[in-house]
Parts: structure tokens; sequence; C-alpha cells
């Protein structure tokens, strides 16, 4: 319920100020807006009330928002009134220049909001960063990296030749930045280990998500209630040291064996006020017993880099520069078989928000869907602001208006893709959420 709310609320914001960013220009430009609805209407509204010639609503049907513009082919195909002689208030009627301003209205609002929300987040709460010499028990490999030569326990050094900043970045690097050489530091020795040729589409492919995490160790922090852990005898503050016949300290070496052992009983060895235990636990047939492990924070020591409001809006500015760009470079893994199935839909979404309500991270999310949502929406697609603009273009370049079947034909055809593109998401939200992959 907390995930479905953040991501409600937070999408519910970007709407109403994406659509604003239409609104606002096609007023000042006399344009009449029929239409503002939060959420789509399809034969009945939640709520309309009629102010002046705008019907201000909330749908029922919750997959996005929508200004309706006199004398525009839009989502609501209203052939009708585009049949009539054009009037002096239509969108039709105005400059191709103005026209223009009207369509990337809602794009440039998205942009805006993602560096206000970045340069206030930096302002206020700083930039928290894990600077790699404070991987005090180095990274945990995922098995891809362990068959290129990487170890658990190697501290990552040097990405390229360079020193990292901080360890938030690395997985990023190696999947986006053609990283071809890692500088690892093990046993006091600094190794080069070598990265194949397109080493971003290796990891998509292999389904890796993050080729290191954070090793720390296995202390318990809660468990839960009823829990297989919790009728065994395990409490808080405990030290997991071992599985059966496998000992390791290490949170990832025992949540990996736990969930080998999926629907076994496993001997679960730990560490309580100085005594070696033993404890028979049950693994359930998902392979977890029920507990929560403390997090990285309380091991290893992060960095919080302070910023001065001078210093935060050029840094608002910057992230949200990366985080567009970013975005771009991980469309192109779309298009290969592995990255196909890596798309989602508002499950995907709404597992972007914590399971537990924090600020930092809400907005944090809400800008970066903000970018997601200008980087998308100005793609030369039709139905999308895109779209519209690639024929206001065309018209600003030729002087001749794209004819009106056209616009009308390519709209349907972007709305059927765009509707194939939800449903191929969400679907693949549901095929995860049954078979656990």
């Amino acid at each position: 319920m907390i995930l479905a709310l953040q991501l409600l609320l937070s999408l519910s914001f970007l709407i109403i100020l994406h659509e604003a960013g239409h609104f606002i220009p096609a007023k000042l430009f006399k344009t009449r807006v029929e239409k503002f609805y939060l959420f789509f209407d399809p034969y009945f509204s939640l709520i309309k009330k009629k102010i002046g010639d705008t019907e201000y609503g909330i749908g029922w049907l919750p997959l996005g928002g929508y200004v309706k513009i006199s004398g525009m082919v839009d989502e609501s195909m209203d052939k009708e009134q585009m049949a009539q002689p054009a009037q002096p208030w239509e969108f039709r009627s105005k400059p191709a220049w103005q026209r223009l301003i009207i369509m990337v209205g809602g794009v440039t609002v998205n942009v805006i909001v993602g560096i206000v929300i970045y340069s206030v987040i930096l302002g206020v709460w700083g930039k928290t960063i894990l600077p790699v010499d404070n991987l005090t028990y180095g990274v945990y490999c995922d098995d891809q990296m362990l068959n290129l030569g990487f170890r658990h326990g190697d501290k990552i050094v040097g990405l390229n030749g360079e020193k990292p900043e901080s360890f938030n970045g690395i997985n990023k690097s190696l999947l986006l930045d053609d990283i071809h050489t890692v500088t690892v530091q093990r046993f006091g020795q600094n190794i080069d280990l070598q990265l194949p040729a397109d080493f971003g589409q290796l990891l998509v492919d292999s389904g890796v998500r993050a080729a290191f995490s954070e090793r720390i160790p296995c202390v318990v922090d809660s468990i839960v209630a009823e829990s297989n852990a919790s009728v065994a005898g395990l409490l808080k503050g405990d030290s997991l040291v071992g599985i059966n016949n496998m000992y390791s300290p290490y949170f990832q070496d025992l949540q990996k064996e736990i969930q080998k052992n999926a629907g076994k009983t496993i001997g679960l060895h730990i560490v309580r006020d100085g005594q070696n235990i033993n404890l028979p636990i049950a693994v359930n047939a998902k392979g977890t017993i029920g507990f929560s492990p403390k997090s990285p924070s309380a091991y290893l020591k992060t960095q919080t880099i302070e910023y001065s409001w001078a210093q935060a809006i050029p840094g608002g500015f910057k992230q949200a520069w990366e985080t567009i760009t970013d975005y771009g470079s991980q469309l192109k893994f779309i298009f290969s078989k592995s990255g196909a199935k890596q798309i989602g839909g508002f499950a995907t979404f709404a597992k972007l928000f914590p399971e537990e309500w924090d600020w930092l991270a809400f907005w944090s999310r809400t800008a970066l869907i903000s970018l997601i949502l200008a980087f998308m929406n100005i793609l030369p697609i039709p139905a999308l602001d895109g779209g519209h603009v690639m024929f206001l273009i065309w018209e600003m370049i030729t002087g001749r208006a794209a004819p009106q079947k056209v616009i009308e034909y390519s709209q349907m055809a972007g709305m059927v893709l765009l509707l194939g593109l939800m449903l191929y998401g969400n679907g693949m939200d549901i095929f995860r959420a049954i078979t656990g992959q």
C-alpha cells in the first residue's frame, strides 16, 4: 500500500504539472482549452467542474492525464470538430511557433521539475556517498564477475585508470561507460582486470542487476513475527556465521546458501553473547527464514557532501543532465531480447520507491520519473508530444502543414503502439509476480 500510494502521489503531481505545461502557454496564446484532467475519463468522471471554457476534472482510469485543446488532433480523435472551419481560438489557427511552444510546454515543465527537485535535495539533504576506501569488507561479486577473475572482498580502486568518486556509481559506469579495465586491491596489491567488449550488454543478457554490492557481516536487525526464524528462537543481535557445513560471516554468502536450501531444514550457526549456538531452522519454499540483517550503513562509513544554495542549483542541473543521458544510453538495451524482458509497467515503477515512507527517497524518485517522462514524451512518436513537435517542425521547414489525414492516421498508430507497450510492460510485471523471475 505504501508503494502504491507513493507511486500514485508522485505520478499525480507530475501529470498535473506536465499538463499545466501545455495549459499555460495555450491560455497565454488565447487558445481554448476544453478539458484539463488528471487521469482519463471514458464514459464518466469522478469529479468535474467547468470554469470558463475549461472543464477541470479527475477521471477514473489512472493511466495518465490530458488537456483537450480546441482544434487539435489528439487522443480524443474529435474529427467532427476538425471538419468545421477553423476558429480564431483554435490550436490550428495559431502560428506554428506558438503551437510548438504549447506542445513542448509539458516536457519543459518536467525537465524544470527534475532540476528543481534535485537542487532542493542537494540544498536540504546534501549528497551521501560511500567512498571506495570505506568498503571495509570489500565487494560481493555477482557470479558473472567471478567468472572474469574478480573475487569476493576485492576493493574497486580504478575504472579505466581513474579512481571512482564513490561506490555509488560503479555499477552504473560498468553498464553504460565503456569500462574496459577495472583495478582492484586484493591482499594489499593492485590488480588490473580486463572486461570484454560490450560488457554492458553482457550484464543485461545475463540478467545481472548489480555487478558488485557492499559486502557486510550478517547481524540480525529484526525478525518477522511468526516466521520460521521466530519459531526457531533467532534473536535480534545474533551474528550468523554459517549454515550446515558452510561457514561465512557475510550476509550475501548466507543468503545464497539459505536460498539453495528452500523447503529444507538447515543448521544455522550463530554467535550470541560470545557463545556459539546451532539452531535448526526450516527454510520456506521461497528460500527465506524471516529475518532482516543490519543495513550496510551500520558497518560502512558514508560521507555527506553539503551544498550551499549557490552550489545546489548547478548541482541540480548536472544531476538532471546525467539522469537524462544515462536513461537515453540505457534505451539501446531495450532492442535486445534480454533487454525487452526487463521492460515493466506500474509495478516496476512502484518498486523504485522504498517500502517505508522516506521523503528524501520519494522526492529523489519523483525527480527521476519526471525526467523519464520528459525524455519519453519528446520522442518523435505519434500520440506523444514529440510526434506533434515532429509535424510542427516539418511545417516550419516546408511552409506547409502535414495533411490532416496523415496526422489522424499517425495519431491512431501511435496510440496503438503506446497501448501495446503499456499492456506488454504490465503483462511482464504480472508474469514476474506469478513466476518469481
